[in-house]
């Protein structure tokens, strides 16, 4: 694996990925980019908007497995992790293991279950492992979580816990259709496919062997200057002391925006980080990670978004760093 194949790969899946979901190139590159730090993704946004197709896509893309859960009032751990069953011919329990055993795992609107059903994710998004009956059992390489959940419709809902949104490593949007010409070629391209999911039209330009050694290329050899990483400390230091913020990021939130930056980069072609792949996913990797004063938040004339963009136009940006 090298550089120019982490890119020309990452271009294929961006390009096939594009040839079937109408959509903001940038916000697909900052999927890939989360996928290759190994990241979990959640995205919050209206119905309707193509959430479920993307996971599918870039699974589809990327060679690897998948599974979707449709969360729900009623759906237990069990559910999720699996649980031993009783087989009579054998004479002994089985193991059969649930969804999170996949490569790509789709929640379906997450925070529709309970916190005890939610908090059967933590560890398998933190250790990618999942203990069941007392056994530990690894999940194969890669492993991440794409959740949705809706930002309307909050009855009958579950907001997720402080703990489990600090897991995920980007929250991201996609919002609507920029142009009628968008909107339009969605309703021409679902006229030419005759069915509603295209994702079984779509070729891997990939394999999950690639992708692994993608996201092992991304870890050890994208190089970050010190400058870079005091840039991304006194962003995730500022969260804390700011006026508006009761809580501000934790450690976590630097090292999301380490790994968003050099999977960025990689896929830019670049064997180093910029400020600019830092400034990139600011908002996007640390917005969900803060607490707003109480009065802030009631009035909601400030959002945390207003205080990492206040943030970032305050702190310097370095401009005489060490590309390598």
């Amino acid at each position: 694996m090298n550089l120019e194949k982490v890119r020309d790969v990452a271009t294929a899946i961006l390009d096939e990925v594009n040839r079937f979901y109408v959509g903001k190139r940038l916000m697909l590159r900052k999927l890939l980019s989360a996928a290759l730090a190994n990241g979990h993704v959640l995205f919050e946004d209206y119905p309707g908007l193509g959430k479920t197709l993307l996971a599918k896509a870039l699974a589809r893309v990327t060679g690897c497995s998948w599974r979707r859960i449709q969360f729900t009032p009623d759906l237990m751990p069990a559910d999720i992790l699996g649980t031993r069953v009783w087989r009579i011919r054998e004479a002994r329990f089985v193991l059969e293991k649930g969804p999170v055993f996949t490569n790509i795992l789709l929640a379906d609107e997450i925070n529709r279950s309970p916190p005890k059903t939610q908090s059967a994710l933590l560890e398998a998004m933190e250790e990618r492992q999942v203990t069941i009956e007392g056994e530990t059992h690894r999940l194969e390489q890669p492993f991440f979580v794409i959740a949705t959940q809706n930002p309307i419709e909050l009855e009958g809902t579950y907001p997720l816990p402080e703990a489990q949104l600090d897991r995920f490593l980007v929250k991201l949007s996609i919002g609507y259709v920029e142009t009628q010409r968008e909107e339009s070629l969605i309703l021409k391209r679902r006229i030419m496919w005759r069915k509603d999911d295209p994702t079984t039209l779509m070729e891997a330009v990939t394999d999950q062997r690639t992708f692994v050694e993608m996201q092992r290329f991304v870890e050890d050899n994208i190089y970050v200057d010190d400058q870079i990483i005091d840039y991304i400390t006194s962003i995730v230091r500022a969260t804390r002391s700011h006026y508006a913020v009761e809580v501000g990021s934790s450690p976590r939130g630097g090292l999301a925006l380490l790994k968003l930056s050099r999977a960025h980069a990689a896929i830019s072609g670049r064997d180093f980080v910029t400020p600019d792949d830092v400034k990139l996913f600011a908002l996007d990797a640390l917005g969900h990670r803060l607490i707003l004063r109480m009065e802030y938040a009631l009035e909601g004339k400030v959002t945390p978004s207003d205080v990492v963009r206040e943030i970032l136009d305050k702190i310097e940006v370095p401009r005489d760093f060490h590309r390598r």
